[in-house]
């Protein structure tokens, strides 16, 4: 983003489509909030608006239209939690496939229940999954060649889960 030396950055989608226009049309990277995994986030997240529809999910389809265009990839995609499988499995529905990005947390998510989050088949460069630093916790060592370590681990697990 012009001015932050940002490639990307995570919106907030409350303020609606007005206020992520002019994010999306910076030329960086918006990862927008869909779905979080914070046990707080039903509070909100969960509602139901007047035609029944969650509010995120209604999030996830403003994602899929501030993102669609020609091609697999998109400069939008969408933060997801990775705790349950159900949510990751609606909003790539929702999304029809545009791009995404899961968060595994110690909240519980593990790297198995992600294959939700992938389109079928091996994965394209719009699937994402963001690392938390709990792998580099655990196993110590150099910050760089835990993630690539855990990188390599998890894509794996897709791979086998899309196949």
């Amino acid at each position: 983003m012009p001015g932050l030396g940002a490639d990307a950055f995570t919106a907030n989608p409350l303020l609606g489509r007005d206020a992520l226009a002019p994010l999306v049309a910076s030329g960086a990277g918006v990862f927008v909030l869909v779905r979080t995994s914070n046990p707080g986030a039903a509070d909100l997240q969960d509602l139901a608006l007047a035609d029944g529809t969650l509010l995120w999910e209604r999030v996830a389809r403003l994602v899929d239209e501030l993102g669609a265009g020609p091609g697999d990839l998109s400069d939008v995609g969408a933060v997801v939690g990775a705790t349950k499988p159900e949510h990751l499995r609606r909003a790539r529905e929702l999304m029809r496939a545009r791009s995404s990005c899961s968060r595994r947390r110690r909240a519980g998510g593990r790297a198995e229940d992600l294959g939700a989050a992938f389109a079928p088949g091996r994965r394209r460069p719009r699937d994402r999954v963001a690392l938390d630093r709990e792998r580099h916790e655990q196993t110590g060592g150099e910050p760089a060649a835990a993630a690539a370590a855990e990188a390599q681990r998890l894509r794996e697990i897709a791979w086998t889960l899309g196949s």
